[in-house]
């Protein structure tokens, strides 16, 4: 094995076991094989990040350069306030972004780690370097059409960020900083932020440039959204029947889930404590659920079901067969 690949995988042997570096003949060829393993899975993880946070940082540039900059609207948070600054004032956007963000590049290393802090000072980093060297057209001078795909890109370039664990606007970290000072919601703390800047633009811009401004964040943030939640919407379904293996096996040959099974036991109803029954658990895409309670109410239609929203979901069977029509 090559000497620096053995030196990699050591290193990943040794952060993954939490134990002291040891000589790579004191390892067995079974802690060996697991610690190539684990490095190819941390490298593709990396390179993923990469590819998530160059998209991200060409998106928002092509925001700010292809739409917003030049007709002076503005986003909320840390963006925001260099957008403002860049408006009022002679310096560059390149420069704001990186000086703005710096304290909050700072306040991610202390309370998100040393790993979040870096990405995020490449990830700014290179959204300066792109909007400084790299020319795109102006898409349009239309106001409505500037707010909204400008907020688009951008909001989308902030998601696709990330994605890659960094972040190229540091306002969340500051939010999760406060919250967590004086008690008060995340989406508080942002919405008061949002409102100064908002203001500010009112003030020394004009309100409509504030208005259409506001448009922006809100195009900002539901793209956020949809980018960081992914495209599928889950649901998890949490399924009481006396009917539970017919209903387990119908998932798993029919919908192509996996579930899990964990033992309950009934309260007290008109027919008094029940005995133990199989609870059923399992995650499927709202496409899905329809099907899934049809073959439910097939099987059992007295089966007590709740259903619950979930963001996004990571392993499992959720993903490895087509939905069938």
């Amino acid at each position: 094995m090559n000497p620096i690949l053995k030196q990699l995988v050591i290193d990943t042997l040794t952060r993954k076991l939490n134990q002291k570096p040891k000589d790579f003949n004191a390892y067995s060829s079974y802690e060996l094989e697991k610690g190539l393993i684990a490095l190819k899975s941390t490298l593709r993880g990396y390179f993923k990040d990469f590819l998530f946070i160059t998209a991200g940082v060409f998106s928002a540039a092509f925001g700010f350069k292809g739409f917003l900059l030049t007709n002076h609207f503005i986003d909320g948070g840390a963006t925001g306030i260099s957008l403002l600054i860049s408006a009022l004032t002679s310096i560059p956007l390149a420069i704001l972004l990186v000086v703005v963000n710096i304290p909050f590049i700072l306040l991610g290393y202390r309370i998100m780690g040393k790993s979040f802090a870096i990405k995020t000072a490449l990830a700014i980093s290179g959204l300066a370097l792109v909007v400084a060297t790299i020319s795109f057209p102006n898409i349009t001078n239309d106001n409505l059409l500037v707010a909204l795909f400008g907020g688009f890109f951008l909001g989308a370039g902030i998601g696709l960020s990330v994605r890659g664990g960094a972040v190229i606007d540091g306002t969340e970290v500051l939010a999760i900083f406060l919250s967590r000072k004086f008690g008060t919601t995340m989406g508080d703390i942002i919405i008061m932020i949002n409102v100064l800047i908002f203001g500010t633009a009112a003030y020394f811009l004009s309100v409509e440039i504030a208005l259409y401004s506001m448009v922006t964040y809100l195009a900002a943030s539901k793209t956020l959204d949809f980018v960081i939640e992914g495209i599928e919407e889950y649901t998890g379904v949490t399924i009481v029947s006396t009917q539970n293996d017919e209903i387990r096996e119908m998932i798993i040959t029919k919908l192509g889930h996996g579930v899990t099974m964990y033992n309950g036991r009934g309260g007290y109803g008109k027919m008094g404590e029940s005995k133990s029954i199989e609870i059923i658990y399992t995650v499927v895409t709202r496409l899905e659920l329809n099907k899934l309670n049809e073959a439910i109410n097939n099987i059992d239609p007295e089966a007590f079901v709740v259903m619950s929203s979930i963001k996004d979901t990571k392993g499992g069977m959720i993903k490895k067969r087509p939905l069938d029509h």
